[in-house]
């Protein structure tokens, strides 16, 4: 992105290429602040990796994140550690989509110094060496074109890649449309797709399946999240709107869908995140407006109903657009990083590092139970070890922030 010494570029298209490769991170505690990075959980834990942040000194380039390292937030306790990968490790990037399935991070597209890529990579988050190695993967058939922005949905064993922002790539079955504003690039010319491209992780096999129905409009920056059989996808950037139309995807029979709900949707919006919190119901937070405003609003969409809830929350003075969102066994979704302010002023990227906690389910009995036990732990010292062994383990891990791992 731009420093704030520079006429900022695009954000959600040309404002990467100024992005230089990753300098030193001094504080290795806590993950540095970031955008445009990526986060898959598999449950328990937050697994971070990529994006960018500011420089540490006014007037130089904005940078990328070290390619090598990995993140990992404990959604239990509220640790992090900071894990060195090995093997084929992937560029430097911002704006990749990535997906977790069965414990197996997929990394697919972003945007490097040198422009966007569609390579794909795999990286298995529970190795038995414990050593976290990156494998780039040589997929069969016809792969999306190199793009960043896009939107993933996991279904059956297999991704579902939809939209983004990058080259030009022939597709009788979906639209692309150049961004005028790119053809003075010294690169090749960008645009926004609404493409739809499965990858069948059984045989690494890219596949074209052809829609029906009416599909969204080309797009990048959106959010998508999948229920059962159907990929949800909010919003996002074509031209110069920032949309709030809501859409799903039947996988069953590949039928777009154009929901229009009970009392209308949120404002239009990019950069947001969308995230099932139950069977019936997906959060949405943040993003970035038509006019440039960063958004701290969240809401529930509840497909029993077809409608758009308010939904309160303790984070309504924290916006953030181009954070990562994921959900809790515990029903809660945590959101990482982003940026609370306008990426395009000209002063500095507010640039976060901080999670944002927000419970969309009600506790557990096991949880509620815990925390009681926490609250009164002086009193309840002397009875702890009669617990089971799992529970006097999770105490464990929320009396300690440094506790070694337990025993199974």
């Amino acid at each position: 992105m731009a420093d704030g010494n520079e006429q900022p570029l695009d954000e959600e298209e040309e404002g990467e290429d100024d992005l230089r490769e990753p300098l030193p991170v001094i504080d290795e505690s806590v993950p540095a602040e970031r955008s445009g990075h990526v986060a898959v959980t598999d449950g328990q834990r937050i697994f971070v990796w990529g994006g960018y942040k500011n420089a540490p000194v006014r007037g130089f380039y904005d940078f990328y994140l070290p390619r090598d390292e990995i993140w990992i937030y404990d959604m239990g306790n509220g640790n992090w550690q900071r894990v060195k990968t090995k093997g084929e490790i992937p560029l430097s990037m911002s704006g990749s989509c990535a997906a977790c399935v069965d414990k197996v991070l997929y990394l697919f597209g972003g945007h490097h110094a040198h422009g966007n890529t569609n390579m794909f990579y795999m990286l298995n988050l529970n190795p038995r060496d414990g050593d976290l190695f990156w494998e780039k993967v040589d997929c069969k058939g016809i792969p999306p074109s190199p793009k960043d922005k896009l939107g993933v949905w996991t279904y059956k064993n297999k991704l579902v890649y939809f939209g983004g922002y990058g080259y030009y790539q022939e597709d009788t079955a979906g639209t692309f449309e150049f961004d005028e504003t790119s053809f003075g690039n010294a690169g090749l010319p960008r645009g926004w797709n609404n493409h739809v491209h499965v990858l069948n992780l059984d045989n690494f096999t890219w596949e074209r399946p052809v829609t029906t129905g009416k599909s969204p409009s080309p797009r990048a920056a959106h959010a998508c999240a999948t229920v059962g059989n159907r990929g949800y996808v909010f919003g996002g950037r074509y031209r110069d709107s920032r949309m709030n139309d809501l859409y799903y995807l039947n996988f069953s029979t590949w039928e777009w869908h154009e929901v229009i709900t009970q009392g209308g949707n949120p404002t239009g919006r990019s950069w947001h995140s969308l995230t099932q919190a139950s069977s019936d119901s997906l959060f949405l937070f943040g993003g970035f407006t038509t006019d440039k405003q960063p958004l701290s609003d969240a809401w529930i969409y509840r497909l029993s109903t077809n409608e758009w809830i308010p939904f309160m929350n303790n984070h309504s003075e924290k916006p953030r657009l181009w954070h990562t969102a994921c959900a809790s066994k515990e029903g809660e979704i945590f959101v990482f990083g982003g940026c609370a302010n306008n990426l395009l002023a000209h002063h500095r990227a507010a640039h976060s590092n901080e999670v944002l906690v927000f419970p969309v389910q009600p506790k557990s009995l096991v949880r509620l139970c815990l925390e009681t036990v926490i609250l009164f732990k002086e009193m309840l010292t002397s009875s702890m070890d009669c617990l089971p062994k799992h529970l006097l383990c999770k105490l464990h891990q929320r009396f300690a922030s440094n506790n070694n791992t337990c025993g199974s």
